[in-house]
């Protein structure tokens, strides 16, 4: 495992503002974690102790509903930095963050953090930054949501995929989310997600290969946003 000052993952986050003593100590003191596919990072409600920072792999972070469902409100993908809001407000998370696949995290406690958010005024501006680009997120779920129809949603989440994560050489989409969560991302029952998933494969704008999804027609699937 590298040390945090040769480490490329903090160029796509707010660790890059520090300088090079200050990664050092922040190395010293940090824990590497391995977890599993499935694996809940941290719970709801949870009080977090510090920031876990991705190396490897993807999480999806959801909040229970009144109807006891998840709403998957972001996918968070290697160089991310997450618990840094609860952290920054001294609040429980108000979130929950499960592996998709296998992951490798960096754990810094919560000490360290708030020592450089207090000494380091450009590590702390870039923090805001990152929690403000959340928070516009946010307001375009909500949006989406309310303007939005299930169909247009699901559209714009597999053409999200996507563009971010790519595919595999057989072309399907390299991340591989379940009806369910697929569901839970777009805010529907997982039975109109499955009616909706036959609709596209009936246009040919998709196929699958068993639980693996495949675009065959990137442009008519945007055309359907």
């Amino acid at each position: 495992m590298s040390k945090c000052e040769q480490c490329i993952i903090k160029q796509f986050n707010a660790l890059k503002s520090l300088s090079k003593d200050e990664l050092v100590r922040i190395s010293n003191c940090r824990t590497s974690i391995t977890i599993k596919k499935g694996e809940v990072i941290f719970e709801e409600g949870e009080i977090l102790n510090g920031i876990y920072c991705v190396r490897e792999g993807i999480c999806k972070l959801s909040k229970l509903s009144s109807n006891g469902k998840d709403q998957i409100v972001k996918i968070v993908v290697k160089g991310d930095l997450l618990g840094q809001r609860s952290m920054v407000s001294d609040e429980v998370s108000n979130l929950q963050a499960t592996a998709l696949n296998d992951m490798e995290v960096c754990f810094i406690p919560k000490s360290e953090i708030i020592f450089d958010l207090q000494k380091n005024p450009k590590f702390s501006f870039d923090v805001l930054k990152e929690m403000a680009k959340d928070l516009r997120e946010a307001d375009n779920i909500i949006v989406n949501m309310a303007q939005k129809s299930v169909r247009q949603r699901l559209a714009e989440t597999l053409i999200y995929i996507h563009n971010s994560f790519g595919t595999n050489p057989d072309g399907t989409l390299s991340v591989l989310l379940s009806r369910e969560d697929l569901a839970n991302i777009v805010g529907t029952a997982i039975e109109s997600a499955i009616r909706v998933i036959s609709q596209f494969k009936k246009e040919n704008l998709i196929s699958t290969k068993g639980k693996h999804i495949k675009i065959d027609d990137l442009i008519g699937l945007s055309r359907v946003v």
